[in-house]
């Protein structure tokens, strides 16, 4: 994520987006109060407990607004935070201070709401080999932000795009005319180096994919005595993922069947925001 070659390539293109989001040609409140340079110092509060994360995203929205900005932190990312702490004090150009700062609050929130959710979820599978991934059900734009903060809460990720592995799910397997049909024509298609994993939702699809050769079987949506048949049919044979409305309240339950992984879109579709807030700016001149 600090790797200046991802920032320029990915995130700070992100940034920028946003910023022009926000700002269209002007920020008219700011130019009114304060209509020359002037430095400034604000301090970067946390508003209840959880787990931080996005700082250096945080710090590069004003960075890009102000060469000269200054982010003193007084936590470190992935550090669990408490309600009333200090994070840090922000330098710069109180225009920068007062135009970057919904832009820099919102990522930090939302990452930090990620983390802070996904360290609660991973802490529910300690002592098992089970590892917990996230999805592709992420925020349009917000993909590498959010899935970063999975990885900062102590998940992991699954493929990040369309790009990045095969997952052929039920509208692939319909479109190809099966389950074999699917492996097969992803088999001859993808390079010999990509894993194939196939989504089935009963014994008998499961048991297709487990024949055609299938690397990975997502089992889908299946509950009680089926998903505990369905990991034994595969054990040896494929390593599993259990996928299908996991969220933090349910997991548990998953934990005994011995599933190699838990996908769960929640870690990004369904975590709320930490608390976060940049008060008390002042002018230093």
């Amino acid at each position: 994520m600090n790797n200046p070659i991802t920032q320029k390539l990915h995130w700070d293109e992100a940034i920028l987006s946003a910023l022009r989001e926000d700002i269209s040609w002007e920020d008219v409140s700011t130019n009114a109060v304060m209509p020359v340079a002037k430095r400034g110092r604000a301090e970067l509060l946390c508003k209840q407990d959880g787990v931080i994360a996005g700082l250096p995203v945080f710090a590069r929205v004003f960075e890009l607004l102000d060469e000269s900005a200054e982010i003193v932190f007084h936590t470190e990312e992935g550090a669990e935070v408490k309600n009333g702490q200090l994070l840090a004090e922000v330098y710069g150009d109180i225009r920068a201070l007062l135009s970057g700062e919904r832009t820099a609050l919102n990522y930090l929130q939302r990452m930090s709401g990620i983390a802070t959710y996904t360290r609660a979820t991973a802490k529910l599978l300690e002592g098992s080999r089970t590892k917990l991934l996230d999805t592709r059900k992420t925020t349009p734009n917000m993909r590498i932000f959010e899935k970063y903060a999975v990885k900062v809460g102590g998940g992991n990720n699954h493929r990040y795009n369309l790009s990045d592995g095969v997952l052929l799910k039920d509208n692939h397997i319909g479109a190809a005319g099966g389950v074999r049909q699917a492996i097969e024509a992803a088999r001859a298609y993808a390079p010999f180096v990509r894993k194939i994993e196939v989504e089935v939702e009963t014994l008998d699809q499961l048991r297709e994919a487990l024949d055609a050769g299938a690397d990975i079987v997502m089992l889908d949506n299946m509950k009680g005595e089926t998903l505990a048949q369905a990991v034994a049919m595969a054990k040896g044979r494929a390593e599993t993922e259990v996928s299908g409305n996991v969220t933090k309240e349910n997991i548990a339950r998953l934990v005994s069947l011995g599933v190699d992984y838990i996908s769960s879109g929640a870690l990004t579709h369904s975590a709320p925001i930490l608390d976060v807030s940049l008060k008390n700016l002042r002018p230093l001149e």
